[in-house]
């Protein structure tokens, strides 16, 4: 029996495409599961196929499957509901089933508005899903009703049934990594807070589960093994038990894994011994959801966190050399010109290095959505429309789209603005076995300013110097490959030849196989007029095209016509 898994395409284009690009985890354990059970899947990610209907049709008919689960959040609910369509007209008997948490808190819409949708998994879909392929590839749909967790139409009536058990030991699940390759890993699911803009309360029940350290890293090492060296950790609050992270990390640097990797974190879920190891084992960066410099405003979304809270963990997170990412939502309730320039105080007191801003969303299933019903005494026929989702800003009137389009411009400004400064703070800690890993933040944080995100920002004045200033105090921690490399550039680009050659020539010495590093020397001989010492640097990688155009053009210049033509 043949399975596709689809994530669908979005129907608005995002500042951030990394922020829809992903697969959800949940399609990849799914998968494995049925996998483990003999079906033949296949996932499809097609979250950049909103133009191509006609090429979708082809490869649904070259791939001919009995079914295809579609991984369904909000935004993408029309991408799936017309990718079915077209599945309905190619293939005659394919059973569609929708799942994730857009169709859980949608399903009612959903089924009896689209009658291309089968069957809708509601909440953790892994066994109701396996359950449902059983049935239908044994023809026995009239057990289907016995399913927990499921939700369809049967002789024009919506039945749902008892939701579904969630599952105690994920652990038990079959390891995804086993079967696919992918970045982004959860070692738990569900989160206990119950933020107001979040689903996430609903729909787990504000219950977490954990995987153990042994299997989370098992995986993450399957995924090494396979060519993954940087991982996103996508667990809503990955720091939430102290002892368990550190587990983590020592698991991690005990299997000799040389990985990065990015989490997510709470301000009130983090300590210094902790960022130690996260740091030891690979974490270069820990998002925070910050919301809001207002208290006010952070009670009225329900985000139970503290000033002084977000100071310190901001703090220590950079003081270990862990690039600390800050969330910002602006169009809140009772947003006003005085509550952003409180977040605008904050950003200058907390120092981010980098920063996102999102304009508040309603979602079903959020305590916003209800509110909203609420107050607008409205159904769910505002879904009909060709929308992704509601902007809260669209259902106050103390709060424009010119008003709100304002504070998200004001906030970018200042937060760019606020860099430099940011930058010149840091602070960290003087612990000998961390001085590598210093070397590595500075050079990091110095390439996106060079030739990364920021390079482009022209509220952030005098990057090219910011950025010299941080290889250089890499460097002073650790002979660091990037360091080299990117103050041998910028001194290249200021015509300091000489500068540039001490450099690279020391970074040679630590780094005699580099190519970059030793191509880019061979260019600064190059601009002194020293051909000969230049052409040597070029003859060692003589299978590097680069390499041979520079040494041809080396050749030309000290009037070699015969070696000059490659």
């Amino acid at each position: 029996m043949k399975v596709l898994l689809i994530y669908p395409y979005f129907l608005d284009q995002r500042i951030h495409a990394e922020d829809v690009s992903v697969v959800p985890i949940g399609l990849y354990y799914i998968g494995a599961l049925l996998k483990e059970n003999g079906y033949d899947v296949e996932i499809l990610n097609w979250h950049d196929r909103n133009k191509n209907s006609d090429e979708i049709k082809k490869i649904i008919k070259e791939k001919n499957p009995n079914v295809i689960g579609f991984s369904v959040v909000n935004a993408n609910r029309w991408g799936a509901i017309e990718i079915a369509k077209i599945a309905k007209k190619t293939l005659k008997n394919i059973k569609i089933v929708f799942g994730g948490i857009g169709a859980t808190f949608l399903c009612e819409h959903l089924l009896n508005n689209f009658k291309q949708i089968d069957y809708i998994v509601l909440g953790e879909g892994e066994y109701t899903f396996l359950d449902l392929l059983e049935c239908i590839y044994k023809k026995e749909e009239e057990r289907i009703c016995f399913i927990k967790g499921i939700a369809f139409i049967k002789d024009g009536r919506l039945f749902k049934t008892e939701p579904s058990d969630f599952i105690e030991s994920i652990d038990s699940l079959p390891m995804p990594a086993k079967y696919f390759t992918f970045q982004h890993v959860i070692s738990s699911r569900g989160c206990p807070s119950n933020c107001t803009f979040c689903g996430s309360p609903k729909f787990w029940g504000r219950r977490v589960r954990f995987h153990s350290p042994e299997y989370f890293v098992e995986q993450m090492e399957l995924l090494n093994k396979n060519g993954v060296s940087f991982f996103y950790v996508s667990d809503d609050t990955f720091t939430m038990k102290e002892d368990r992270v550190i587990q983590i990390c020592r698991n991690i640097i005990e299997r000799g894994l040389k990985i990065n990797w990015f989490a997510i974190s709470r301000v009130n879920f983090v300590s210094e011994v902790m960022l130690y190891w996260m740091r030891k084992a690979g974490c270069i960066q820990i998002s925070y959801g910050v919301e809001s410099g207002s208290e006010k405003i952070r009670q009225t979304l329900n985000k139970n966190i503290k000033t002084c809270d977000i100071k310190r963990a901001f703090s220590l997170t950079v003081k270990y050399g862990i690039l600390p990412r800050a969330y910002f939502i602006y169009g809140s309730p009772g947003e006003t010109d005085e509550t952003i320039d409180e977040t605008i105080n904050l950003i200058k007191e907390i120092k981010p290095l980098n920063s996102i801003f999102y304009i508040l969303d309603i979602f079903p299933g959020t305590t916003l959505y209800e509110d909203f019903q609420s107050r607008n005494k409205t159904g769910e026929d505002i879904w009909l429309k060709k929308i992704e989702d509601i902007m809260y800003f669209e259902t106050d009137s103390s709060l424009s789209k010119e008003k709100i389009l304002s504070y998200g411009n004001k906030l970018r400004t200042e937060f760019y603005k606020s860099l430099p400064e940011n930058v010149s703070s840091i602070n960290l800690i003087d612990k000998t076995d961390l001085y590598e890993y210093h070397a590595d933040f500075l050079s990091r944080l110095a390439m996106t300013f060079s030739h990364g995100d920021y390079a482009n920002i022209k509220e952030i004045s005098d990057k090219e110097n910011i950025a010299e200033k941080l290889f250089s105090k890499a460097l002073s921690y650790y002979p660091d490959h990037r360091a080299f490399l990117g103050l041998g550039i910028i001194k290249q680009k200021k015509r300091e030849y000489m500068e540039s050659i001490a450099i690279l020539e020391e970074a040679r010495r630590h780094y005699p196989e580099s190519e970059h590093i030793v191509i880019c020397l061979g260019i600064s001989y190059m601009n002194i007029g020293q051909f000969e010492k230049a052409l040597k640097c070029f003859q060692a990688f003589p299978d590097s095209q680069t390499a041979l155009n520079y040494s041809a053009a080396c050749h030309r210049a000290l009037g070699n016509k015969e070696t000059s033509k490659f």
